[in-house]
């Protein structure tokens, strides 16, 4: 079927339609722009298709991404780069849910895709769509993991990486990452909403494409980890949806994908969305407390820094979608998400400490009794562990203890 048929870019707030293969981010209006369809992507495909490719041998039907390719991008396979990724585990801990107070918890751990992140789900989609345009070099602004998936796909594809980095702000591990895949990385001075500023300058008058998740083929990737959860769940939705929330390109993504399987009649309800923010790094929290009245800014300061973000870019999307589903946002401090990040890591899964927050979120939302003890709760873990070795080695009750190398030592440590 002819893309340009089926796929466009379409201003989330007026009329304005632009081609899929327009460079561009934002609606001449100035609003945000996502990947619109002039017929449901569910009228092409079946719930069954997509579980026989889970029995597949194609590279694209082992994609976690690509496999549900109807509901992502239209593309030659030619110009598709993949890992592949996604394919995530779902986890059940009993001393989680005991932790958190809820019986039937769950943790969809995108901290298993190929760089470590979930960022590989959407930046599958944004690589390929500028490999299939014909650009030399993408770009992004990032607090770690954008920087790491972005070097890694563009190294797949032969593409220059140009990353955008809050000087002194990322971690050890994340910046080998980036360095180590080959991309040209920038420290720049201040916090990431002035490096997202700067590499938006640098996209519309360098040349760079942009692969931050202002770009909508980046959320088009991410809805991927609702398709597998519900699939990993027979199709039964969960009560709620909890997710950290830094620039709230989850909190967008999610929403879509919900919402278009839901108009199908794939799902009988729509769980409600819980946005997690660091206390910290709190705007969209602070405009939902103000009943999204306006927009609010914040100097962000937080331990999780894959969520220090103080000028979210998908904040309108995230609005809609929090209306949409009857979500909630909430706010956690840096001490309630580094005690949920133990608990994760004990419990023999481990996670970076944005990811963390989705789980302080919902104990936080427990106590509040806005959670009940029997409802049905998944939270996305969005980060492997080794992301932020320092902040996991810094919190730690325990310690590497010298000994002789005598078997009585060895002993007198276990005792």
């Amino acid at each position: 079927m002819n893309q340009s048929l089926v796929e466009h870019l379409a201003c989330i707030s007026c009329s304005a339609t632009y081609s899929i293969d327009s460079i561009r981010y934002h609606c001449d209006c100035g609003a945000l722009l996502q990947v619109a369809r002039t017929e449901p992507w569910t009228s092409r495909v079946s719930k069954e298709v997509w579980a026989m490719r889970q029995l597949s041998t194609n590279v694209l039907d082992q994609s976690g991404v690509w496999g549900f390719r109807e509901a992502v991008l239209n593309l030659p396979s030619t110009d598709i780069v993949a890992h592949p990724e996604g394919r995530t585990r779902l986890y059940t801990r009993a001393k989680l849910s005991a932790f958190a107070g809820v019986e039937r918890l769950a943790f969809k751990h995108e901290g298993e895709n190929p760089s470590g992140s979930f960022k590989d789900r959407g930046m599958t989609v944004a690589v390929s769509q500028a490999k299939h345009l014909g650009v030399q070099a993408v770009a992004c602004a990032s607090t770690g993991n954008t920087s790491a998936s972005l070097a890694a796909y563009a190294a797949h594809a032969g593409l220059k990486s140009v990353v955008f980095l809050p000087a002194g702000k990322i971690s050890t591990g994340k910046l080998a990452q980036a360095i180590g895949y080959g991309a040209i990385c920038l420290a720049i001075e201040g916090d990431f909403d002035t490096a997202m500023a700067l590499v938006q300058k640098s996209a519309e008058k360098l040349g760079l494409y942009l692969v931050n998740s202002l770009n909508p083929m980046r959320l088009e990737g991410q809805k991927t980890i609702i398709f597998e959860l519900l699939m990993q769940r027979n199709w039964q939705a969960p009560d709620w949806l909890v997710v950290p929330a830094g620039n709230l390109g989850n909190t967008s993504a999610f929403g879509k994908a919900l919402l278009e399987v839901h108009a199908a009649g794939w799902i009988s309800k729509l769980p409600r969305i819980v946005s997690v923010q660091a206390a910290g790094a709190n705007p969209f929290y602070l405009s939902y407390r103000d009943q999204f009245r306006r927009a609010h800014q914040v100097k962000a300061e937080t331990v999780a820094t894959a969520i220090q973000i103080g000028a979210p870019v998908n904040y309108a999307k995230a609005v809609n979608v929090i209306k949409a589903t009857q979500g909630v946002v909430t706010e956690v401090t840096d001490g309630e998400i580094m005690c949920a990040k133990a608990a994760i890591d004990r419990a023999g899964i481990g996670c970076e400490p944005a990811s963390a927050a989705s789980l302080a979120g919902v104990v936080k939302l427990r106590e509040q009794g806005i959670i009940k003890s029997n409802d049905d709760v998944v939270c996305v873990l969005t980060g492997n562990m080794l992301k932020d070795p320092e902040a996991t080695l810094k919190a730690a009750t325990n310690e590497v203890r010298s000994i002789a190398p005598t078997l009585e030592a060895v002993a007198e440590a276990l005792r």
